[in-house]
């Protein structure tokens, strides 16, 4: 029996991470907003820490899929970023990235951002290892699996152009 066969399926509610940061000064461009650059980074966290949830072994970042803002984040501002693995193949994990403004005198929040990130397990030797399979666990996470098949189709068909 190969390894991936003995890796039991999770549901994709196991890897779900939250994490909220105060938007401070040292996080602004030069026009008093958000840095697009600590976007993508604090998405590559909370990323990495759904995907070590999902696999429980060591991780790294293979792409990140659209960074468009929405709305526009202040000093001052909550960012909320919830993430969770939506779709695996043999050694890779699609996790999607909601980020959202929340404004701490109402709670509302409006989406930021949402971004697909494609994490990679790794061995000891840091070489590309099984995952465990996801389990879609609702109808929602069904067409969120289907549509990530949908997305991983897209990706490499687009990557082939640069080969």
């Amino acid at each position: 029996m190969s390894e991936e066969e003995r890796l039991p399926g999770r549901c994709s509610c196991e890897s779900a991470s939250e994490q909220v940061y105060i938007v401070m000064p040292q996080h602004l461009n030069s026009f008093g907003k958000l840095f697009g650059g600590q976007l993508a980074a604090w998405i590559d966290i909370v990323a990495g820490v759904a995907a070590t949830r999902h696999c429980r072994m060591p991780i790294t970042t293979a792409a990140i899929d659209n960074l468009r803002f929405r709305e526009s984040v202040s000093q001052n501002d909550l960012l909320v970023l919830r993430a969770r693995v939506t779709h695996t193949g043999r050694t890779s994990m699609e996790v999607r990235v909601d980020s959202f403004v929340e404004n701490v005198l109402n709670g509302e929040r409006k989406l930021v951002n949402t971004a697909f990130v494609i994490e990679v397990a790794l061995d000891e030797n840091n070489k590309p290892r099984p995952v465990p399979p996801i389990i879609p666990c609702s109808d929602g996470e069904k067409a969120d699996f289907e549509a990530g098949e949908k997305r991983r189709l897209m990706r490499e068909s687009k990557y082939a152009l640069y080969e």
